[in-house]
């Protein structure tokens, strides 16, 4: 399959062991299927970002992508968007969640990141993470100020615990997420993925994305006790799933070597239970 055949090609479903699969098995149907399109789209751009060949081809197909996007909402559906067509009108997905997801995986594509300062980090994370939140508060049923409110804090604290969760994996291929200026306070000099992860001060830098974590997930809290119980069970379970995750890799500590963190069976079913049938 040449490249360009490849970023066309529809994505499988999510994992049907995978959080976010049962997270999303909780909706009704038509809530459920917009969900697994803009699942769908973002698997999509996201194989593009890292396993879509020369760094020009992946930008070239990225910015085949944008313009697909634009053209959906100037009327035209595309193969490559005919899945999303029917949820776009149905519940109102803004252009810019789909046009911010791309802006992160070019990030990506454009060069390995590299302890990135907190800044830009919180711009990564807002564009591959809470741009997905955006879109998914509206298919929640949420008011379009809660479904921003709730993307920015529970896509940014999904994000970090992603990045805390694959470090190994992500320094395997020359990236490293973690922000300078925790690295640096924990006394770090040499900033290259190897050196960081061998260094004694990682559990230092570490515990700061965790505490930024921590404080995203509470604010998350915040906005979803607020809301209807039906509009928010789905994020709730994707919440407890990963929060999951982020208090096993603190109990785990960092020092090498690292054994691999993956979702709990037992919390993610009780929570889904909760969720679920509350």
């Amino acid at each position: 399959m040449t490249q360009a055949a490849a970023a066309d090609a529809a994505p499988a479903l999510p994992a049907s062991g995978s959080s976010f699969y049962l997270g999303m098995r909780i909706l009704p149907k038509a809530k459920r299927d917009a969900m697994y399109a803009i699942y769908a789209f973002c698997r999509a751009v996201d194989d593009i970002a890292d396993d879509g060949g020369p760094r020009p081809a992946r930008r070239e197909q990225l910015a085949r992508w944008r313009d697909d996007i634009e053209a959906l909402y100037r009327g035209e559906a595309r193969p490559t968007t005919a899945a999303l067509a029917p949820h776009v009108r149905t519940f109102r997905l803004g252009r810019d969640g789909f046009l911010d997801m791309i802006d992160g995986m070019e990030m990506d594509a454009q060069a390995d990141i590299q302890a990135p300062d907190w800044e830009t980090l919180d711009l990564y994370c807002d564009r591959v993470a809470s741009s997905v939140g955006r879109l998914s508060g509206r298919v929640f049923g949420l008011k379009d100020r809660d479904a921003d409110e709730l993307a920015h804090h529970l896509g940014r604290a999904l994000q970090l615990t992603n990045i805390l969760r694959d470090l190994d994996e992500d320094a395997a291929i020359g990236r490293l997420y973690l922000p300078a200026e925790a690295l640096q306070r924990a006394g770090m000099k040499d900033l290259s993925p190897a050196a960081v992860l061998a260094h004694p001060g990682l559990e230092a830098a570490c515990q700061e994305v965790i505490a930024r974590a921590r404080e995203h997930y509470s604010e998350a809290d915040r906005v979803m006790r607020g809301q209807p119980r039906g509009a928010v069970r789905a994020p709730r379970l994707m919440e407890a799933a990963y929060r999951s995750v982020l208090d096993r890799l603190e109990r785990r500590g960092f020092a090498p070597p690292r054994s691999r963190v993956r979702t709990a069976k037992l919390p993610l079913v009780l929570a889904l239970l909760r969720h679920a049938f509350a």
